[in-house]
């Protein structure tokens, strides 16, 4: 019969399909997964509990704690128990750290744009930044999420403004259809604006020719400075 239950098992990992199987054999083939299965279900629930109140943890840790809870079971174990109730380790998004002055702009910008055509959004020139880590082995956090769950609460990282640098790096910047500009020093007031000469006219130009545009900035330091209003 164990023979039999693989054979189905197999078939079933192959094709994808229960219809081909009767209502037996199924039942033969959960019997054998619960047979197989080294731990219960109040290990199981133990576990969800640990990877909910541990999000960002990686797999070492979850087993560490999950046997220390009293559960005999490996590290391919507690990974596969994991996977079967549908957690995977994700890069997780972030979300920026606001404040509700700042909450309320964002919505009411994002009003006042609601109904814009094509038209009006393709005169629109975006800029933004990100800082790349060149460290050997640096992927980032990761958080153990479901499908579904990337936008929840528990499972998102809150953006800081002055995130702490490794000082192995670069700051990319980039617009809309153009060239990405690889810096390697701090992006002050002066570097921006050379920046936006060398870079961000020549592809407006490109772009736009002599009609009018709009350049969409952030509200990082360097953008808003004293220096940067006249230049634009």
């Amino acid at each position: 019969m164990h023979y039999q239950g693989n054979v189905w098992l197999s078939r079933l990992k192959n094709h994808g399909k229960t219809a081909d199987l009767t209502v037996v054999q199924k039942s033969i083939i959960d019997t054998l997964h619960k047979k197989e299965k080294c731990t219960v279900d109040r290990d199981d629930r133990s576990i969800e509990r640990i990877v909910k109140q541990g999000r960002f943890s990686n797999l070492g840790e979850l087993h560490k704690e999950w046997t220390e809870a009293g559960v005999s079971a490996s590290r391919t174990t507690t990974y596969r128990r994991l996977h079967d109730m549908g957690y995977s380790c994700r890069i997780l998004c972030v979300k920026p750290l606001l404040n509700q002055k700042q909450c309320q702009k964002r919505l009411c910008w994002a009003k006042e744009k609601k109904y814009w055509s094509v038209a009006q959004w393709s005169q629109v020139l975006f800029s933004d930044e990100s800082k790349f880590s060149i460290s050997f082995g640096n992927q980032g956090p990761r958080v153990w999420r479901k499908n579904g769950e990337a936008q929840k609460s528990s499972c998102l990282k809150s953006s800081v403004k002055f995130p702490v640098s490794d000082g192995l790096g670069c700051h990319v910047i980039c617009w809309t259809h153009s060239p990405m500009s690889f810096i390697k020093s701090t992006v002050n007031a002066a570097v921006y604006q050379q920046i936006l000469e060398h870079y961000m006219l020549p592809a407006a130009d490109k772009l736009f020719g002599d009609d009018n545009f709009i350049f969409q900035q952030d509200l990082a330091p360097a953008h808003k400075a004293k220096t940067t209003s006249p230049f634009f």
